[in-house]
């Protein structure tokens, strides 16, 4: 059994078996929860400094933002072939 791996930038990666929600950071709700996953500690910030595009709930509770736009993200969870999908930013 092969884990699948998702390129959410920058050399980033994530298991895609692991992603239970991806979302735009622009409401307020999920502004709380990446401020209280900032204070519990639970936060993984992949976005090196770049504006937050996509916030990564995991299944473990933990949020990663990234760089990348949702759309990107799920597209790249969506393609079938290589055991690490996507393009790196830059």
């Amino acid at each position: 059994m092969s884990t699948r791996l998702i390129n959410i930038g920058f050399g980033n990666i994530v298991s895609a078996g692991r992603i239970i929600a991806i979302v735009s950071p622009e409401s307020a709700p999920i502004k709380r929860v990446i401020t209280e996953a900032r204070e519990r500690g639970i936060l993984i910030d992949a976005t090196y400094g770049r504006r937050t595009r996509a916030v990564i709930v995991a299944d473990s509770g933990h949020i990663i933002l990234s760089a990348v736009q949702p759309e990107t993200v799920k597209h790249r969870l969506q393609a079938k072939g290589n055991s690490v999908e996507g393009e790196d930013l830059e």
